[in-house]
């Protein structure tokens, strides 16, 4: 960005996130989005960005990371057939953190849509910054749900981003380890990822220890920092 331009920033929405429920006792909620949004349009926060309503990745788009098998299940499964893909759904790591409710497949394709258009307008100097609140789903694997996360949205953006760029800078500052995203380029050098986290005492994931820092190419190209309950700017 030159020297006394205004940053531009992208920011992606759509209704439709207001319509997804995991469940009564599930913690995500993605109507927790909308709020957001309201938000925003509170503060007029929208005069100073480009709003874009989020477009659906397709499936072959979700191929780019995820195994074929693995976007069958999420395209096919619902809550009324669930039963008829049981052993699918257990290969899949399909569980109460990861239940299926309708409209699943759309969900994400939604919020992984919003990440690859952020990485395209990146992409092409359209944008500085990129938001998408419903994105950063990071613990899902190439062919396993895991954590609230089904589609790894951060990993297929990374990939959008490494057709214009020799190497990305991945900074995640989740309690949580980026566990996905890290598995997901442990062993390429084009890709660093940094993730600072909460960890031991059985912490979810329970990975992110200090000696993961990648191997063949990716060797030294990752990087945790795990923290301890209580530690702050001061410690």
């Amino acid at each position: 960005m030159s020297a006394g331009r205004k940053s531009k920033v992208a920011y992606f929405y759509d209704s439709e996130f207001s319509t997804f429920y995991f469940g009564q006792n599930h913690p995500m909620k993605p109507h927790r989005l909308t709020m957001t949004h309201q938000l925003v349009l509170g503060y007029d926060l929208q005069q100073h960005m480009d709003v874009f309503r989020a477009v659906k990745a397709q499936p072959m788009q979700l191929g780019q990371f995820h195994s074929a098998d693995y976007i069958d299940l999420l395209s096919l499964v619902t809550p009324d057939n669930q039963a008829e893909h049981a052993a699918a759904m257990a290969r899949h790591n399909f569980n109460e953190d990861c239940p299926v409710f309708d409209g699943l497949f759309e969900y994400c394709r939604l919020y992984a849509g919003a990440s690859i258009q952020g990485a395209v307008r990146l992409n092409h100097g359209l944008c500085d910054t990129a938001i998408n609140w419903s994105g950063g789903l990071h613990h899902a694997k190439k062919g396993e749900a895991s954590g609230f996360c089904y589609v790894n949205d951060l990993v297929l953006a990374i990939l959008e981003l490494l057709k214009y760029h020799a190497r990305v800078l991945y900074l995640d500052i989740d309690i949580h380890h980026g566990d996905g995203v890290e598995e997901a380029f442990y062993l390429s050098d084009r890709v660093m990822t940094v993730s600072f986290h909460k960890y031991g005492d059985y912490f979810f994931p329970g990975t992110g220890d200090l000696k993961d820092i990648g191997e063949q190419r990716g060797r030294y190209y990752t990087l945790n920092v795990p923290l301890k309950d209580g530690t702050d700017d001061r410690t």
